[in-house]
């Protein structure tokens, strides 16, 4: 918004030039979205309190038994510093920056549905599978369909460390863009379940996205990195900082012992968010390395319960996600939580060195 106000001006006043670099206002869309979460985060979670906003602990954990009654739907946080910091910087001229808002809150507000049915039932239930899936769904398919009307947009795919393999998937690309929508979300939504373990992968995932954005917004760099340019797409640097701002302001009430959780309205609409930014820049297969810690503990779960049906009862971990498994042996959760954040550092790592291994 302030792009729009003070860049016409620029001519009359120099000094408002700097509002044209995308660099300066993500450092400021991150501030913004830093300060206001953790300014508001106490009152937020006084406001959850109050309402009873309780997370029931599933029994078989028992080792979380002491914090049932933490306020849930933490991601409302998220949200609350996400959405103003974006506006404020951001071009709000670019359609892709509604875009993005759109499957954040789109997302965002499925989760909360979910929390709400939950937190009324007390119980770790809520909205059903299928509900949940389909509204993720239409939600993601929207988005596509909104992008598809860019003529400037493809349908082809670039591929990690090969520069000259971009095949075209056509109107296949449709079911494609949108699981990358919904299996991120869950990916994160699954993550989500020790003290600080989701949302310090997502600001990381976020920062890598947002070199990516940036560069695959910028023709020059694009061309000489050899990633596929994306007009207009670069805006999206922006959003990404805010969530890196607003997902820091989380931890610092989320770190262990935390004192609020995210709950599914900050899982889906964070998992959402990064999946949205994978497609529009181009790089959704690059969303398996970025987010290799989500893939991870997505796949635990597929394996646990794909053994269990075919062998009639038996499992391959303790119990999954796989996070739960390394809790049922014994080790402690800051333990835990602190290797798998090393293990989304070595991915995204991996991820940023494709830039020039092609």
């Amino acid at each position: 918004m302030l792009y729009n106000l003070l860049v016409p001006l620029s001519d009359q006043f120099g000094a408002l030039n700097v509002f044209r670099y995308i660099t300066f206002r993500s450092i400021y869309a991150f501030l913004t979205a830093l300060i206001i979460a953790i300014a508001v985060g106490p009152a937020v979670i006084r406001w959850l309190t109050k309402l009873k906003c309780g997370q029931c602990i599933h029994e078989d954990v028992k080792a979380h038994a002491s914090k049932a009654g933490t306020p849930t739907m933490g991601g409302l946080l998220i949200m609350f510093a996400v959405l103003p910091a974006t506006l404020l910087w951001a071009d709000v001229a670019n359609p892709r920056v509604w875009l993005a808002l759109l499957v954040f809150t789109g997302f965002g507000l499925v989760g909360l549905y979910d929390d709400y049915l939950k937190v009324c039932k007390k119980q770790n239930k809520g909205l059903s599978a299928k509900a949940k899936f389909i509204g993720q769904v239409f939600i993601a398919a929207l988005a596509v369909f909104l992008l598809l009307d860019d003529p400037a947009y493809s349908t082809r795919l670039a591929v990690p460390f090969f520069k000259n393999v971009q095949p075209d998937l056509g109107l296949l690309y449709i079911p494609f863009a949108v699981l990358v929508m919904v299996g991120a979300s869950n990916g994160v939504n699954l993550t989500d379940g020790l003290d600080g373990l989701a949302i310090v992968p997502t600001v990381i995932a976020a920062v890598v996205f947002g070199v990516f954005v940036y560069v695959a917004g910028n023709v020059r760099m694009a061309e000489y990195l050899q990633v596929p340019y994306v007009p207009g797409v670069g805006e999206i640097t922006v959003f990404c900082a805010a969530l890196l701002g607003a997902g820091l302001g989380f931890l610092w009430f989320n770190a262990y012992p935390a004192q609020v959780f995210m709950g599914d309205v900050g899982s889906l609409s964070l998992g959402g968010a990064l999946g949205f930014v994978a497609v529009t820049a181009k790089q959704e297969l690059l969303l398996v390395l970025v987010g290799g810690l989500f893939v991870i503990e997505t796949l635990s779960v597929i394996v646990q319960v794909g053994y269990f049906k075919m062998t009639g009862g038996k499992r391959i971990f303790r119990m999954a996600p796989l996070h739960h498994h390394f809790e049922m042996k014994g080790i402690p959760e800051s333990k835990i939580i602190i290797r798998f954040w090393i293990i989304s550092v070595l991915f995204a790592l991996v991820a940023l060195s494709t830039l020039k291994l092609r």
